[in-house]
């Protein structure tokens, strides 16, 4: 099997390199951590980790937080916005 040249190497660290955006992209990803709690990535820098209570109480409570997150949206920062 003959070495890869260095175009063939460059263009296959591209390709890994798009993967990987696509990947992360603006995709959110659940997961179980090691304590149990669920883990929500791609939200944020790290990961939001709460137990099954809470979630279910935060999603319970998700028209409340909508309706507060309109009312105050003078006050709060949007991304993208300084």
């Amino acid at each position: 099997m003959a070495e890869p040249t260095k175009e063939e190497l460059m263009a296959r660290i591209a390709e890994l390199e798009k993967q990987a955006g696509a990947k992360r992209g603006n995709r959110i990803e659940f997961k179980v951590s090691e304590k149990g709690g669920v883990s929500v990535y791609g939200v944020g820098r790290f990961p939001v980790t709460l137990y099954y209570e809470q979630w279910v109480r935060l999603s319970d409570s998700a028209d409340a937080l909508r309706s507060f997150l309109q009312e105050n949206k003078s006050w709060l920062k949007l991304k993208g916005s300084e």
